[in-house]
């Protein structure tokens, strides 16, 4: 079997199942069916979700499974959540800083003019 050819050039809906096939039962069933947001997923979103389920929802430990940078981490993350229809929250600029100097991006005097502003 193969996966979905999707995302299928040129098309901007979702496609519709018209068939079902259950092969231990023999039975088929024709209609029209709408895909769940997961089954529409590009392969790399797909990818990135099973990660993220492997970790139990852990973006540090994504971030060192995958070897990036964790802004990047979230970035695909913020990526995976519009593609499954949801807008990401703002991060807190604050919790931000903090976490950059917690990963030794930026020196304790950058994170304290940072919190200033």
């Amino acid at each position: 079997m193969r996966p979905l050819p999707l995302p299928f050039p040129d098309e901007t809906e979702s496609p519709l199942v018209t068939e079902l096939r259950f092969p231990t039962s023999g039975v088929t069933v024709r209609g029209v069916f709408e895909l769940n947001e997961f089954a529409v997923l590009t392969p790399e979103n797909l990818e990135f979700l099973r990660l993220y389920i492997r970790v139990r929802g852990n973006l540090k430990e994504v971030e060192r499974v995958l070897g990036i940078s964790y802004p990047t981490v979230r970035a695909r993350f913020d990526t995976l959540l519009r593609a499954i229809g949801y807008e990401p929250e703002q991060a807190d600029p604050q919790t931000e800083v903090l976490a950059s100097l917690e990963r030794g991006e930026i020196t304790p005097d950058e994170a304290a003019r940072k919190l200033r502003r």
